[in-house]
């Protein structure tokens, strides 16, 4: 085979992908229209859009936490059946801003599926409102976007400049946790799905939908990085993991639900430590070799 031909074949399979994701992407049109700002097409086929809650000044033990570490609203959409989707989200509040959102989302038939902290000792509070819907995706994202104009969740920026390098050694997170991150915002983020199916009113949640372990990393100086984020477990793993953590000085700061009705029953432990990055990453991969 002519490496003319090689090269041909993979031009036109790499344009056949980029034309496939531009045809899902604009599948979505109407609720990125109603949602107010673009999303992003996951590799698992959901649509995510992100609410960054930069207004929102936290600090936790001195750090000064940014919106990619543990102040990021989101919100996902996947296919259900002809014209109806199923949406997942998480939406980072101020305590004011809690019970008129809660309000909003009711009247409009949007469910909470959990109201709760995922973080300990920071200042200003920080609630965390779980939510979940069933039906048009233009009428959902319409009902999302009323509830967060009553919030101070900044409108969309221009896009970002090109990351800078980030103060970490993210070749070392990467080696030891053994799944690989991405940096945003200054924070190097990985996710670790989960391998079975989890389903929910008879159709199966994707990964990106909420139901990755998440692990942050925002470098705080001298090789040194806070971290958080949650671990999603079955119920036989909650005290296989919390030990791990406890003996490696990181702080269990919220174990509870995020959904309600999922199969099987899923259980998240939210985390935070300040020290050595390498120290940490060791930690966490003996913590995420016990999920099944």
């Amino acid at each position: 085979m002519s490496r003319p031909f090689v090269v041909a074949t993979i031009a036109a399979l790499v344009f056949a992908s980029d034309a496939r994701s531009q045809q899902l992407v604009e599948e979505w049109t109407g609720v990125t229209n109603a949602i107010g700002r673009s999303g992003t097409l996951q590799p698992d086929g959901a649509m995510k859009y992100s609410f960054p809650r930069s207004d929102l000044q936290v600090t936790l033990d001195g750090v000064r936490i940014r919106p990619a570490l543990a102040l990021g609203s989101w919100l996902a959409f996947k296919h259900i059946r002809r014209n109806q989707v199923m949406a997942m989200g998480d939406l980072v509040l101020a305590e004011s801003e809690v019970e008129p959102v809660i309000t909003s989302l009711q009247q409009n038939d949007v469910q909470q599926s959990a109201v709760h902290n995922h973080l300990l000792r920071e200042s200003p509070r920080v609630v965390y409102v779980h939510i979940a819907a069933e039906g048009d995706g233009v009428r959902i994202a319409t009902a999302i976007r009323t509830a967060l104009n009553l919030t101070g969740t900044p409108a969309p920026s221009t896009p970002a400049p090109a990351a800078s390098p980030i103060d970490l050694d993210t070749a070392l997170i990467h080696r030891t946790l053994g799944y690989e991150g991405k940096v945003n915002g200054g924070v190097y983020q990985v996710n670790v799905p989960r391998r079975e199916k989890v389903m929910m009113h008879g159709d199966f949640i994707l990964p990106s939908m909420g139901i990755s372990s998440a692990i942050n990393f925002q470098p705080t100086g001298g090789g040194k990085s806070a971290i958080t984020g949650d671990f999603v477990m079955l119920s036989g793993e909650v005290n296989r993991i919390i030990p791990i953590l406890r003996t490696n000085h990181i702080d269990i700061t919220a174990l509870h639900s995020h959904m309600v009705g999922e199969e099987p029953r899923l259980y998240f432990m939210h985390f935070w430590a300040n020290d050595d990055a390498g120290r940490l990453s060791t930690a966490l991969r003996r913590a995420i070799d016990q999920l099944k």
